[in-house]
């Protein structure tokens, strides 16, 4: 299975190098400024949020972030909040429901891939590992120089990403490669890909200063 080639880590509507007090991207869609002002790049911490974090990064593979976006109320709801005890027990009548459901993503891939990455988690909670304290330990170190000031310095993969998507897939993990990691990483805020003209890096700077 191969990932899409265009970078999951640029967002969809993202400029080469907005104008300054613009949002990265998001501006024009109340839904798409929300999830750019209060979600993307701060961190995100527990089991279920991560593996929703995870799967949707996955339906989102070829696709426009803000398709997945605008499902998202309605995986929450056919995925029972990304439990990962509730997803795990899923079984093909579930597989042929979600397939059916409209609302969602009907990728039987991806669908499959969700709740066989569900199952890694519980795996890991009989190890005595969680999937919180997994995804965080590959967090790199605060970029040099700060936020990159235009999106040709924002990466589709790194090697965090790299070392990740290795290391879940031998976990069980699928339909998560290096790129995916990656746009996981920064919806999660293991790593801050805001610009430096956008108003939350700006923001984040005052707050600092104060």
């Amino acid at each position: 299975m191969t990932e899409t080639t265009t970078p999951a880590a640029v967002p969809d509507d993202a400029a080469p190098a907005p104008e300054p007090g613009r949002r990265c991207f998001g501006d024009g869609d109340p839904l798409y400024e929300a999830y750019h002002d209060t979600e993307w790049g701060i961190p995100v911490h527990g089991e279920a949020p991560l593996l929703e974090r995870i799967a949707l990064e996955g339906f989102q593979s070829g696709l426009a972030w803000i398709t997945v976006l605008r499902k998202r109320d309605a995986f929450r709801e056919v995925f029972e909040g990304f439990e990962p005890e509730r997803v795990a027990a899923f079984g093909e009548g579930d597989v042929a429901r979600l397939m059916g459901d409209a609302r969602i993503i009907r990728n039987r891939m991806k669908i499959e891939a969700t709740i066989s990455n569900a199952r890694a988690v519980l795996a890991l909670h009989a190890d005595g590992r969680t999937l919180d304290e997994l995804v965080w330990s590959f967090a790199p170190d605060p970029r040099p120089g700060g936020n990159p000031s235009t999106w040709e310095q924002v990466p589709a993969t790194s090697p965090e990403s790299v070392a990740m998507a290795k290391t879940l897939k031998k976990l069980g993990f699928r339909f998560f490669g290096p790129t995916t990691a990656y746009a996981a990483m920064q919806a999660c805020g293991l790593v801050d890909d805001h610009l430096s003209t956008c108003p939350v890096t700006l923001g984040r700077s005052s707050s600092n200063l104060a």
